[in-house]
This record gives structure tokens, sequence and C-alpha cells, in this order.
């Protein structure tokens, strides 16, 4: 079953993001990733008003998911952003 990896960013020198933002999508897709949103116009329809960058990644499983966030190349990438931005991530199973 597919799940998908919800990332908020409040980036507060963007950039600095860019040595992550080169490596992330290769760690991605070693994981099987695909990344259906990263970053696009965010509209709010309910509740309070989203002004984080948002990012949505679809993997195969959750197990997937969690095996690249926890991944040596990502726990490496994260390193990358340290200082630079506050990150929210939450993996969710889809629906069968």
């Amino acid at each position: 079953m597919a799940a998908y990896v919800v990332i908020r960013i409040r980036a507060h020198y963007p950039e600095k993001l860019k040595d992550y933002q080169q490596v992330a999508p290769s760690i991605i897709e070693k994981y099987n990733g695909k990344l259906l949103a990263r970053g696009g116009k965010v509209v709010s329809l309910e509740g309070p008003e989203e002004s984080r960058r948002v990012v949505i990644i679809e993997f195969p499983s959750l197990e997937k998911a969690t095996c690249f966030y926890n991944s040596t190349e990502y726990t490496q990438a994260i390193e990358l952003r340290k200082g630079t931005a506050e990150f929210e991530l939450i993996a969710i199973e889809g629906i069968d």
C-alpha cells in the first residue's frame, strides 16, 4: 500500500538549503519515492493560513518511507539543513 511523506518547511536561510536540495531528490529516488509536490503555491481552504513550503512524496509502502527517513544517506542530508530551517515530517499510509 502506498504511503506519503508530507514535509512542511519554514526556511530561515533559504540560500543555505541548496546543498540539502541538491542531494535529497536522489535519496528519495533510491528508496523508490516520487515527488508529487514541492514548494508550489499553497491555498489554505480551512484553518490557519499555511505559509510554509510543503513537499509531498509518495513511496510504495510505509516501510519504504521510514527506511528512506532513517537511511544513512538521509541522516547525512539532515545535517546539511541543520540551522537553516524548521522541518516537520509525517508519514501516512494511503488507502487500498
